[in-house]
Formats: structure tokens, C-alpha cells, sequence
């Protein structure tokens, strides 16, 4: 009789043990990003016909400014310099004199007048603005900036947060680097993406999981868009670290009922 509790005290401390590592691991295929769809795809390149270089949209703001040989010019068309002293310029007084491109898709803009900038690139509103200040004024350099390009990375990251980017483009896997990278629960199948319009927000889950993102339209990501990454179900259950309290205390608590029936 002792004999036979003690081989079922046994077994059911073998399937606790396997239970317990069954649901703390997550398998490797799980964390693995960029798979090939098939065994057999051999695919090395990725069409991406999306223009890296941002349009402008209504609601962003635009840093425009003016250098110039003459001071009195400078500072017409570069209040921040004249009220900051040429130091001490931070993120919040750029945006505070920057230039927010309204409904209509149109900024004012000194002697330039309203000018039609949605669907532009910096490059072409650059261009365009000289253009109008040359017939004006001479020897001058004209400098135009995205201000406003956050990202906010939630979920299943190691940092999550919003991360301001200073160049004109960036794709989901860097915006996930600056997070500090997806966690080991992260459901790498289901990242959801969402993006404001000008009707509302719209949402559109990607996998990273398979390589065709890289020609997905969404790889490049837009100003403000919000990243949400989805735990994996085993986190409901799972442990982030292996439970070796939990394993040993088991082993002891079998093995006192093992002496008990003894």
C-alpha cells in the first residue's frame, strides 16, 4: 500500500514538474521574426513601392527657418532665435513656433502669403518658399523640418512609451528597437498599427512573424502612429522567469507526503 502511494505521490510530481515547464516556455517559432513562408521560399528581395519621403498632412507643423547675412532679416522670420538669444531652444518652443498646417492644407507665411503644402514633401515646400523670398531678398538659406513625428510603442515591449524620431522616414522594426525591443510574451503575429485619418483612427494588424512585411505598406511607419504589440495567450499562465521557488517547493511538499505516508 505504501509502495503504491509512493509511485502516485511520484507521478504526480513528474506531471506537475512537466506542467510547470510546459507553461513557462515559449516555443522558438513564437520569437522569431522575418520566417519565409514555406520551407521551400528562397525569396531574398522585397518590393516596397512606398515613397520614403512623407507628405505633408493637416494638423502637422512645420520648423521653417530663414538664414540670412542680415540680422534685421533673421530675426523677422526667426522670432524663437530673437526671443530664446540663439540658446536654450527645446523641442516645446519649436513647436510653439512652428507652423501648423491647417484643414485646407495651407500654412502663412511671411511675404510668401498662403501656401497649398498638403501632400508635399519638405524638399518641394522648401523649393517652393525660396522660390517667393528670392524675389524679395537675397542671399538667403531656407531650412524646413518635420516637427511633430511621434511614435508611441505600448504593449508587449521592454520600454514602452513615445519616442520622438528626427528623420524624415522610419520602419516598424527601428520604432521597436528604440523600445528597447518586443519582449519574450510579445505575439509577434498580431502587431496592430494605428493610425489617425481624417475621418478617425484607423487599425491594421501586420505579422512580423512572416518576411512579407518588408513589402508590406505599412513597414514604413507615419507620424504618430501608435504601435500596440499583443501578448502571446501562454503569458495568462506563463511565467516571465523560470519559477524555480515554485519547482522546489513543490519537490519539498511531495516529498514530506511521501515521509507522511511512509
Amino acid at each position: 500500500m505504501n509502495s503504491m502511494l509512493k509511485k502516485n505521490a511520484l507521478s504526480i510530481l513528474w506531471v506537475l514538474l512537466i506542467g510547470i515547464i510546459g507553461v513557462s516556455c515559449v516555443p522558438q517559432r513564437k520569437m522569431m521574426l522575418l520566417q519565409a513562408e514555406t520551407r521551400q521560399d528562397t525569396t531574398t528581395h522585397y518590393f516596397n513601392e512606398r515613397l520614403l519621403s512623407y507628405l505633408i498632412q493637416p494638423g502637422d507643423n512645420l520648423y521653417i527657418k530663414v538664414v540670412s547675412f542680415d540680422e534685421k532679416t533673421t530675426h523677422l522670420f526667426n522670432p524663437l532665435e530673437r526671443t530664446q538669444g540663439g540658446g536654450n531652444i527645446n523641442d516645446q518652443s519649436i513647436y510653439l513656433n512652428s507652423y501648423t498646417v491647417n484643414d485646407q492644407g495651407d500654412i502663412e507665411f511671411p511675404l510668401a502669403g498662403t501656401i497649398h503644402v498638403q501632400n508635399m514633401t519638405t524638399e518641394q515646400i522648401k523649393e517652393q518658399i525660396q522660390a517667393v523670398l528670392d524675389e524679395y531678398l537675397k542671399e538667403t538659406v531656407l531650412i524646413v523640418k518635420l516637427v511633430n513625428f511621434n511614435l508611441t510603442m505600448i504593449g508587449e515591449v521592454k520600454r514602452p512609451g513615445q519616442f520622438k524620431v528626427y528623420k524624415p522616414e522610419i520602419n516598424i522594426f527601428e520604432a521597436i528597437a528604440m523600445a528597447g525591443d518586443l519582449t519574450d510574451f510579445a505575439d509577434r503575429k498580431e502587431v496592430t498599427i494605428i493610425r489617425q485619418t481624417k475621418t478617425g483612427s484607423q487599425t491594421t494588424v501586420v505579422d512580423l512573424e512572416k518576411a512579407g512585411i518588408l513589402s508590406s505598406d505599412y513597414y514604413y511607419l507615419k507620424p504618430n502612429d501608435i504601435i500596440y504589440v499583443r501578448p502571446l495567450k501562454i503569458k495568462q499562465y506563463g511565467f516571465a522567469t523560470f519559477p524555480y521557488t515554485l519547482i522546489f517547493s513543490t519537490i519539498s511538499t511531495a516529498l514530506l507526503l511521501i515521509n507522511f505516508f511512509k
